[in-house]
């Protein structure tokens, strides 16, 4: 009987250790989560913010950068996020995705941030993207 209480302490000592090991792996993926999230997040903030704005007939892309311009660093608490808006014209060749009509714009925003890594922060930067096409009002 002793031996068999014994031989069931080793047995969930096991599994304790091995379940243990997993916790900063959860951790790490939960934090990764969380910052995809919010990245998700600020570009569809920004992208709304560029549709509801519309270009009228005559003007260029360039003009939505002077209303939208890069963001090294968002503020507090979205400080270690940082986003830009590029807008295509697609009626200048070769297009967007196949697509050439002078009355379509293709806007791209890209938030990037610092993932989490099991050392800490990684050394390079990783960037969610969203790309619609808005037509002209």
């Amino acid at each position: 009987m002793l031996l068999e209480v014994i031989a069931a302490i080793a047995v969930v000592a096991v599994g304790l250790t091995a379940f243990a090991s997993g916790i900063p792996v959860a951790s790490m993926a939960v934090s990764e989560g969380a910052r995809l999230s919010t990245a998700t997040f600020l570009a569809a903030e920004r992208m709304e913010a560029v549709r509801a704005m519309g270009w009228r007939s005559g003007s260029v892309p360039h003009d939505f950068g002077l209303a939208f311009p890069d963001e090294s660093a968002l503020p507090t608490p979205y400080a270690a996020y940082s986003r830009q808006v590029r807008i295509v014209d697609c009626g200048v060749p070769p297009g967007c995705n196949a697509v050439t009509s002078p009355l379509l714009r293709q806007v791209t925003v890209t938030v990037a941030y610092r993932p989490v890594t099991s050392s800490g922060l990684a050394a390079s930067d990783k960037a969610v993207s969203l790309t619609t096409l808005i037509a002209e009002r």
